[in-house]
C-alpha cells in the first residue's frame, strides 16, 4: 500500500459507502492533530481548519504536509504516520463496531480501541470490511435499499441480464451469509448443502414456493419474505386485469396501432363486443389480504361478491360458499391463493368446464394453480368469455404454452405488484429480513417459523 490514503485496489469504497464520512474525519485529524500525542481528539462536528495552527500546536507558519508527499526530516516533518493509520483503524473499526450493533456506543468504543491499538501501525482495510457478513444479492432492486444493507455487510450483486442461472446463484451464494433473492430463483435441499455458512434467507417475495421450507428449516435458516406491502398494488391490478379482458381493451389497442380503425370500421354495432361488469357476480377464490382488497374493489363497481378460502372468515360484503358453488354461481372468477399441494392444479379442466358459459377467469396468485391447456380450449370454444393471466406454471411463459395462441385472453409478465412504491417497500422489508437474520435476530416476516 502507498501512502495512509491509498485504497488498495481490492477494496470499492460502493460496497460500504458509509465509511467514507469516517475517512474524512481520519483526514481531519491528521490535519488538526499535535506533534505525536499519546492521545488524539477529533475536532468538533462542523470545525473547519481555517490554515492556521491549531491552538497549542508548535506547527507554527511552516508547511502543512499533506499525506501522500514525501515526508521531510528535521522541523518541517508531519505528524507521525503510525499516529495517523491508528486514528484511520480505530474510526473504521468504530464504525464497523456500530453497525453491527455490538453493546452500543461504550462497547463500540471498547472495541474500537482495542482494535486500532491491534492494527497500529498497519491500517489494514480488508482486515476491517472482512468483519462484515457477506451476502449475494440475485438482482438490483428499486428504492435505496440495498445502499443501506451495503453500510453493514458486503455485497455482490449480480449483474447480468435477467435472473442468475442455477450455476450463477450457487457461485454467488456458496460463501455468503445471507442471501437476498427474488421468486424466480430456486432454492432446493440440494443448493443449501452447497452453501454451509448460509445463516439467512430473503425473498423480494410474498411467496415461498420457489424456496425449500423444510430443508431451510431443518438446517436452521430462517427465511423471510414480505407480506403486507403489495395487497392493495396487486388487487388494483387483478382488477385492471379484469376489466381489460372482460372489454377487450389489449386487442382494441392493437386494432387501433395496426390500421384497422379506418373510415368504413369507424364504428361497428358488433365490434368488440364485451361483458358487462357492474351487476355481474364476482367469484373470489381466497380471501386473503389481495382477496379482500379485490372484493372492496368490486363492490364499487356494484358488483356482489362470492367468497371462498380454506380458512373461515367473515368479511363485510362478501358471502361466503363453497367452492362448487362459486365456479357455477360467477360470471367473474379471480384467483387470490397461494401455491401449495392443496392448491396445484385446483382450476382443472372439470373445473373449467363446470364454469358458467360465457364467464370471465382472471389468475394473479400463481401459475401452477390452473390447467392452462384446459383454459385456452376453453377459450377457443367460446364456453370462456375471457380471461387475464400475469402468472404462469412456467416463468418466463415457454412458447409452446396454448395461452399464447388463445383468443380473448390478456397476458403480462407477472407484474401484479409492480408499482414504484410498493416495489420500494418490499425491498426494505426484504432488507429488514435479512439483517435481522444476520444479526440473530427473530425476522419481521418469518416465512418457516413463528
Amino acid at each position: 500500500m502507498g501512502g495512509p490514503l491509498d485504497y488498495p485496489r481490492s477494496v470499492r469504497l460502493r460496497s460500504s459507502p458509509a465509511l467514507v464520512p469516517c475517512w474524512f474525519e481520519a483526514r481531519a485529524a491528521w490535519e488538526f492533530a499535535g506533534p505525536a500525542p499519546r492521545e488524539f481528539r477529533l475536532p468538533e462536528r462542523g470545525a473547519h481548519y481555517s490554515g492556521a495552527a491549531p491552538p497549542g500546536s508548535s506547527a507554527g507558519g511552516g508547511k502543512r504536509w499533506y499525506p501522500g508527499e514525501v515526508s521531510p526530516g528535521g522541523a518541517d516533518a508531519p505528524p507521525s504516520r503510525l499516529r495517523f493509520e491508528s486514528v484511520v483503524a480505530y474510526l473504521l473499526a468504530y464504525a464497523v463496531a456500530v453497525r453491527n450493533q455490538d453493546g452500543g456506543a461504550r462497547g463500540a468504543h471498547a472495541k474500537a480501541s482495542e482494535a486500532a491499538n491491534a492494527r497500529r501501525g498497519s491500517c489494514n482495510f480488508e482486515d476491517v470490511l472482512s468483519d462484515l457478513p457477506q451476502v449475494f444479492v440475485t438482482r438490483r432492486l428499486p428504492g435505496d435499499a440495498l445502499a443501506r444493507l451495503s453500510e453493514r455487510a458486503q455485497l455482490t450483486v449480480w449483474e447480468g441480464t435477467g435472473a442468475p442461472e442455477p450455476s450463477d446463484l450457487l457461485n454467488g451464494a456458496q460463501d455468503a451469509d445471507g442471501l437476498l433473492c427474488l421468486l424466480t430463483d430456486r432454492v432446493d435441499a440440494a443448493f443449501l448443502e452447497r452453501c454451509p455458512r448460509l445463516r439467512v434467507i430473503s425473498s423480494c417475495s410474498v411467496g415461498v414456493d420457489h424456496i425449500d421450507l423444510v430443508a431451510a428449516t431443518a438446517r436452521g435458516i430462517p427465511v423471510g419474505h414480505t407480506p403486507g406491502v403489495l395487497a392493495q398494488t396487486t388487487a388494483d391490478f387483478s382488477f385492471a386485469l379484469l376489466l381489460a379482458a372482460a372489454r377487450h381493451v389489449v386487442a382494441a389497442d392493437r386494432f387501433v396501432r395496426e390500421g384497422g380503425w379506418t373510415w368504413g370500421h369507424r364504428w361497428d354495432p358488433e365490434g368488440f363486443l364485451g361483458v358487462d361488469v357492474y351487476g355481474a357476480t364476482l367469484g373470489v377464490v381466497g380471501l386473503g389480504e389481495v382477496g379482500r382488497a379485490l372484493a372492496t374493489r368490486a363492490r364499487g363497481f356494484g358488483m356482489r361478491v362470492l367468497g371462498w378460502s380454506r380458512r373461515r372468515r367473515e368479511i363485510e360484503g362478501v358471502e361466503r360458499v363453497e367452492f362448487d358453488a362459486l365456479i357455477e354461481r360467477s360470471d367473474f372468477v379471480t384467483l387470490h391463493v397461494a401455491l401449495t399441494p392443496e392448491t396445484r392444479g385446483l382450476i382443472d379442466r372439470a373445473t373449467v368446464l363446470r364454469m358458467r358459459s360465457g364467464a370471465v377467469l382472471v389468475n394473479a396468485s400463481r401459475g401452477g394453480i390452473v390447467d392452462e391447456a384446459a383454459v385456452a380450449a376453453s377459450l377457443r370454444s367460446g364456453h370462456l368469455a375471457a380471461a387475464g393471466f400475469d402468472v404462469f406454471r412456467d416463468e418466463p411463459i415457454a412458447p409452446d404454452n396454448p395461452l399464447l395462441t388463445a383468443p380473448n385472453i390478456v397476458l403480462t409478465p407477472h407484474i401484479g405488484s409492480a408499482s414504484v412504491s410498493t416495489r420500494a417497500r418490499m425491498a426494505d422489508l426484504a432488507v429488514e429480513n435479512l439483517l435481522a437474520g444476520l444479526d440473530g435476530r427473530p425476522l419481521p416476516h418469518c416465512a418457516n417459523g413463528s
